[in-house]
């Protein structure tokens, strides 16, 4: 079983960038941590048939009608929570995993703060970063392997412009 952990997506149009969509293709559920952004980015991962999501602070509120705040399903017998803002930091992660056990999951997606985590303890907690818009580290989304009750997690650069830092540089070399 392949999970797709993908948040901060940030996307206008139902066009889902073409670095990602062979992921979609190899996964068997897609887990969305909120921020689609528009109505036609949940579309376009809603017509795989194999989303999970939640909604998030960026999506409007027909998405916030349609979809929970906090999500929690069952795969091979692990539990896995999805929420969008779980934290402000990834520095501190104890409010995160507070916030899994009082799920009752083993993993927790969360997004939000648009840089990816992996961090394993009695759960483990996961943070995919975004695609599309990151902060302070490469696009990405994280990869979860489920296989005779193990949990593999990995983090998948994906294709496409760094940081905000990038952006904040060009932005500079334009002004000069």
């Amino acid at each position: 079983m392949r999970i797709l952990a993908i948040s901060d997506t940030h996307i206008k149009g139902g066009d889902l960038p073409p670095a990602f969509k062979g992921l979609l293709d190899e996964c068997d559920i897609i887990a969305h941590a909120g921020d689609f952004t528009s109505n036609e980015c949940y579309n376009a991962f809603a017509a795989t048939g194999k989303l999970k999501a939640v909604y998030g602070n960026s999506d409007g509120p027909e998405l916030k009608q349609i979809l929970p705040e906090r999500l929690v399903f069952e795969v091979e017998g692990v539990k896995i929570g999805i929420i969008h803002e779980g934290s402000l930091s990834i520095m501190d992660t104890t409010a995160l995993r507070y916030l899994a056990l009082e799920m009752g999951v083993d993993v927790l997606i969360f997004g939000h703060i648009h840089r990816p985590l992996i961090e394993k303890s009695d759960v483990i907690l996961i943070c995919p970063g975004s695609p599309t818009k990151p902060r302070q580290s490469d696009p990405s989304v994280v990869l979860i392997d489920i296989k005779d009750g193990k949990i593999l997690p990995r983090i998948v650069e994906i294709e496409g412009d760094a940081c905000g830092f990038i952006e904040f540089s060009r932005s500079l070399e334009k002004n000069k």
